[in-house]
């Protein structure tokens, strides 16, 4: 975004919140290392609890959408934060299995409240054309606190991995002070209709239903590296604290990389050609986790999927802002955010399974492996902007599901 035109005094104060909530949002990783170490589960049990707190994420997400158009996006958000305070405080003062698993079900309640509201208003206080850049800043946001998180984490984590939660828990609250008292008044939508007085119904937006499908493959790759590497890590011989350490250094290149947004040479891309690009990397970052057992190559694998992750935030999230009707952007970010979800559910399943059963070598082989699909679907079914999809649409045949365009084709965004 160009100098002159700086962001909006809400979006400034959103992402200042942000960045102090992510100083302690390092708990979740350390999650099924708490529930093996501290409870003494099994690592089945601790990935059926944390695909417990993944499936409880999901009507969390919808639910955030609904109440930021019913009661307004700023009391959603501080409802949310303060919900998940109260949720790492049950996980960290838990004496047995039962109150850490009710406690993760709790949080999975409340953790994904606040972001629809906050990611719809990034995406409609902002113009259209410079929507990729403030989400891209969001992404940053959130990592410049990522780094303090995982120094915090790699710290805390040697000496009680129980502190990390208690950390969380204060952060939220910050944040939700500083949201409550600093955010304007809400100013909810009256019904769940937009301007024109159509009913809005995400569910049947085939646009939107091809972002997701992929979006929610991306998110299953992503909880892998934020749920599985704590345990990855352990079982070649490494702490698992030091998954702290890669995380950090991820979200210093998400901060570093920022300019990379800005290129002539990026912002020339199409959105299908951005995301096949960064899914490219991000199955050169895994390949080299399979590989490498050091932590300074893990440390350098890690920013380079890092890079991919980048370019896949400020991308994605634009466009399902750009599909969503005027006044529905709330409802479209929280359906696609159920891509997060589904994938907190299936990741702890699935990641445990391959960890026992054949190692981490197939593990980040399989996410590489999926990337490299990815880079491929989305050259052929993503959208490149809400126009090019409804167009597509409209060239279908009657009854017959339109093929969404292929890269190159319509308008540039």
């Amino acid at each position: 975004m160009p100098r002159s035109e700086s962001l909006p005094r809400t979006v400034r104060l959103l992402l200042l919140a942000r960045v102090i909530n992510q100083l302690g949002a390092f708990s979740l990783p350390f999650l099924t290392a708490l529930i093996s170490t501290d409870h003494g589960a099994s690592l089945t049990t601790a990935g059926l609890v944390s695909a417990a707190f993944g499936l409880a994420t999901i009507p969390s997400r919808l639910a955030g959408g609904h109440l930021a158009d019913r009661i307004g996006r700023r009391t959603t958000v501080v409802l949310g934060l303060c919900g998940c305070a109260v949720a790492q405080l049950v996980i960290a003062a838990s004496v047995s299995l039962i109150w850490a698993v009710a406690g993760a079900v709790l949080l999975g309640l409340a953790f994904e409240l606040y972001e629809p509201p906050s990611q719809a208003i990034v995406g409609e206080s902002v113009p259209e054309r410079h929507r990729v850049r403030a989400f891209s800043l969001f992404s940053a946001a959130l990592a410049a606190g990522a780094m303090g998180a995982g120094l915090l984490a790699a710290l805390l984590g040697r000496w009680d991995l129980r502190w990390l939660f208690v950390t969380d828990a204060a952060t939220c609250l910050a944040c939700a002070l500083l949201i409550g008292l600093a955010l304007p008044r809400d100013r909810p939508e009256p019904s769940g209709a937009d301007l024109n007085g159509s009913a809005v119904r995400p569910l049947r937006d085939r646009a939107l239903l091809s972002v997701l499908a992929t979006g929610t493959a991306y998110a299953l790759v992503n909880q892998q590296t934020v749920v599985t590497l704590p345990l990855a890590l352990a079982r070649q011989g490494l702490p698992a604290a030091d998954a702290g350490l890669l995380f950090t250094a991820a979200a210093a290149t998400t901060v570093l990389a920022q300019p990379l947004i800005r290129l002539p040479f990026t912002t020339r891309l199409t959105t299908p050609v951005t995301l096949a690009l960064a899914h490219l990397l991000l199955a050169a970052g895994l390949t080299g986790f399979a590989l490498t057992r050091t932590l300074p190559a893990l440390l350098a694998f890690a920013a380079v999927k890092s890079l991919g992750d980048l370019l896949v935030m400020g991308r994605v999230y634009a466009l399902v802002t750009d599909l969503a009707p005027p006044g529905a952007s709330g409802r479209y970010l929280a359906v696609f955010g159920t891509s997060w979800g589904i994938a907190a559910t299936l990741a702890p399943l699935l990641g445990t399974q391959l960890l026992a059963h054949v190692g981490t070598t197939a593990l980040w082989s399989a996410m590489a492996a999926c990337c490299l699909l990815l880079a491929a679907l989305h050259l052929r079914v993503t959208p490149e902007s809400a126009r090019s999809a409804r167009s597509a649409q409209r060239r279908a045949p009657k009854g017959r599901r339109p093929a969404e365009p292929a890269a190159g084709r319509g308008p540039r965004r």
